[in-house]
């Protein structure tokens, strides 16, 4: 049960379902825990077994107080009981008792044979064994499928950042709006400042800069001109474009990303888990020492078929235990409920509980191990020019830009305490930089090809050079048409990011990098953080490529990412962990998700996974234990020396049983979420 891949079939999981809307199948265990609930209230109240154990004897016996709780306990058999007989049926004929195969024989031979005894055979009535059984088992598959309901939002919200409608050039140059889906290859459109690009295509006419963050993972604004290539999903910057489609429909990037991230998930194995491997066991347990102790006491002994049938019955009931359908659930919902205190958000339990044996973690680098924005890392000054007034320029200028690069510059002006002048005439220069005046005098700020391209030879400064050199964001700030400084910024490292680098190490998981941006940006963060190793340059539909192959170099693999680009590497992963702050589309693809962004959480997610891990087989073994003493006692092995195991002792067992795995499941909360 617990882990079970929303997307697999019911046989396994929740029958009768089909395995695709999770919503659904919840309401539906929900509704039937409830009203079998309800009617196991009054079977509790007639049944002779319970009257007896309470010393109420015949206080509410009546006429026709059989037929009533025989028509009762069918309803809860029918109703409440379908899933199980579904599953039962269908994993008999896929030929993999499990769970269900269990589950369904103890209701259906504890249903039949209570009824024949209603109706005149000698024995015991165990229908209130039925009913709590049933409400036990439909309580223990409510709470696991709460607990990993939504897997299959991810594609939705990715196909949700397409724009749905463009505007088409016509011939005659007008503009007319049509669906994205009506535009074929060769069309024209017409992407006005920040409108998100809704196809991918060629720029014929403007200039600007498109921030592909959200769908490449480039953490720097891509400047774009005539014959440039754009990305549908990415955000026009300040200049107009007008683009001509290449790929509509099924061949555009995002709807790649679809298929990548569909294809990642159904790839995913289907193993079992632990409970319903137990369940196995105990099926075959079951149905073996049933039908041996019904044989041995018909054929070696002198007794009653009424003796040897209940003899057979109290096997097959006794072995199905009521913990074991609460065992791995309990631990999930204890689990669940200490992760998301701790803001990790648990949406696929099997890859969860695959995160113990996790040696290998791989992390996006833009807005996973850095915050997504930028931050001045240096002010250089030239000729006789001090750094306040190279900075106070271009902050002044960058105030009327919404640019990243920009909010980074009027960032740091604000910290150094300075306040920039009012400009006038500001203007955007298509996505290269911008320009003003500032007390009668021309400011720009512009990117170093531009600067080249109008002015002529950059300054020869050294400190400028080496900033070229490491890729890092760079700007000149000119004043009068003359060089006067230049400001570096970089994507800002998370301060958290170096201590879960660290502590990972030390624990001797593998630490690497993915990163779209160049390679000098990306060894200045690996070095920085002390990784293993790094992956720069790496194109968007790579990144599932390269978790595929650590995995396929045995490696046991997390990945940690935000964008939409990390959503088929999540999904190919080991362990998918999704940032919280990221898109909507990576948290849908994660297995985990990190509420708070703190990549320390890593840590959490593995010692959390382990103890998790440790109390499922505790409770498994407390859950399945006591049918080595509880199987023989009741097929009757100890008669001779007096000793025979009644229904209700046997229930008694089981009901201890269930008591130690939800005390044992709660001692969880006692374990360190991260250490």
């Amino acid at each position: 049960m617990s882990g079970q891949d929303p997307h697999s079939h019911h046989g396994h999981g929740h029958p009768g379902h089909g395995g695709h809307d999770h919503g659904a199948m919840i309401r539906d265990f929900r509704r039937r825990f409830w009203v079998s609930l309800a009617l196991t209230v009054p079977i509790l109240a007639l049944s002779p077994m319970i009257r007896g154990a309470l010393g109420l004897g015949s206080v509410l016996a009546f006429p026709g107080d059989g037929l009533l709780l025989l028509g009762l306990a069918t309803l809860v058999f029918v109703y409440g009981g379908r899933p199980f007989l579904g599953g039962l049926q269908e994993e008999v004929a896929a030929r993999q008792p499990g769970m269900m195969t269990l589950i369904g024989l103890a209701i259906t031979v504890a249903w039949a044979y209570s009824s024949a005894v209603v109706l005149g055979l000698p024995g015991k009535v165990f229908f209130w064994e039925l009913a709590t059984l049933i409400d036990v088992m439909l309580l223990g598959h409510w709470i696991e499928m709460r607990s990993v309901a939504g897997a299959a939002g991810a594609l939705e919200t990715l196909v949700s950042l397409m724009p749905r409608q463009a505007q088409r050039l016509r011939s005659d140059g007008e503009v007319e709006t049509v669906e994205v889906s009506a535009l074929q290859a060769g069309d024209r459109v017409r992407v006005p400042p920040g409108e998100r690009i809704p196809v991918d295509g060629r720029v014929v006419d403007g200039r600007s800069a498109v921030d592909q963050s959200l769908v490449t993972g480039e953490s720097v604004p891509v400047g774009v001109t005539e014959g440039d290539t754009v990305i549908g999903g990415a955000v026009n910057g300040e200049g107009a474009l007008t683009v001509e489609v290449s790929k509509a429909g099924e061949q555009g990037y995002l709807a790649q990303v679809v298929r990548l991230v569909e294809e990642a998930r159904e790839s995913r194995s289907r193993s079992q888990d632990l409970a319903n491997r137990a369940a196995g066991w105990l099926t075959w347990t079951a149905l073996s020492a049933g039908a041996l102790t019904l044989l041995a006491w018909l054929v070696f002994t002198s007794r009653a078929f009424d003796f040897a049938l209940e003899r057979m019955v109290t096997v097959m009931v006794v072995t199905c235990p009521h913990a074991l359908g609460l065992a791995v659930p309990l631990v999930v919902a204890v689990s669940t409920s200490i992760a998301a205190r701790n803001g990790l958000l648990i949406r696929d339990r099997a890859a969860f509980e695959r995160a113990r044996n996790l040696d290998t973690v791989i992390f996006d680098k833009t807005g996973t191990l850095t915050e997504g924005r930028f931050g001045v890392q240096s002010v250089i000054a030239f000729g006789g020019y001090d750094e306040e007034r190279v900075l106070g320029r271009a902050a002044a200028l960058e105030a009327h830009s919404e640019h990243p690069i920009a909010r980074g510059i009027t960032e740091a002006a604000r910290d150094r305490g300075l306040e920039p002048g009012a400009v006038e005439e500001a203007a955007n220069l298509g996505g290269e930089g911008i320009e003003g005046r500032l007390d009668g005098v021309r400011l720009r700020v512009v990117s170093p090809a531009r600067f080249e391209r109008e002015v002529g030879e950059l300054p020869g400064d050294e400190r400028l050079q080496a900033a070229l050199d490491s890729a890092r964001t760079t700007v000149i700030v000119v004043e009068e048409g003359r060089a006067i400084g230049a400001v570096t910024l970089a994507d800002v490292v998370r301060e958290t990011s170096r201590e879960a680098i660290r502590a990972l190490r030390s624990r001797g998981v593998e630490c690497l990098m993915l990163t779209g941006d160049h390679r000098a940006v990306a060894q200045a963060v690996a070095e920085e953080l002390g990784l293993d190793d790094f992956f720069a340059g790496v194109l968007p539909h790579e990144k599932a490529d390269k978790v595929a192959e650590a995995r396929r170099a045995g490696k046991r693999v997390a990945m940690v990412g935000d964008g939409v680009n990390d959503a088929p590497a999540l999904a190919a992963a080991d362990l998918g962990i999704a940032i919280g702050a990221g898109t909507d589309v990576a948290v849908e693809a994660g297995d985990v998700v990190l509420v708070s962004s703190d990549p320390r959480d890593v840590l959490a997610i593995l010692d959390l996974s382990r103890a998790t891990w440790r109390k499922m087989l505790e409770n498994l073994f407390w859950a399945s234990g006591y049918n080595l003493v509880a199987i023989p006692l009741g097929a009757g092995v100890a008669y001779g020396a007096g000793v025979l195991l009644s229904p209700a002792l046997g229930a008694a067992l089981m009901s201890l049983s269930t008591v130690i795995v939800a005390i044992n499941a709660r001692l969880l909360r006692l374990a360190p979420a991260s250490s």
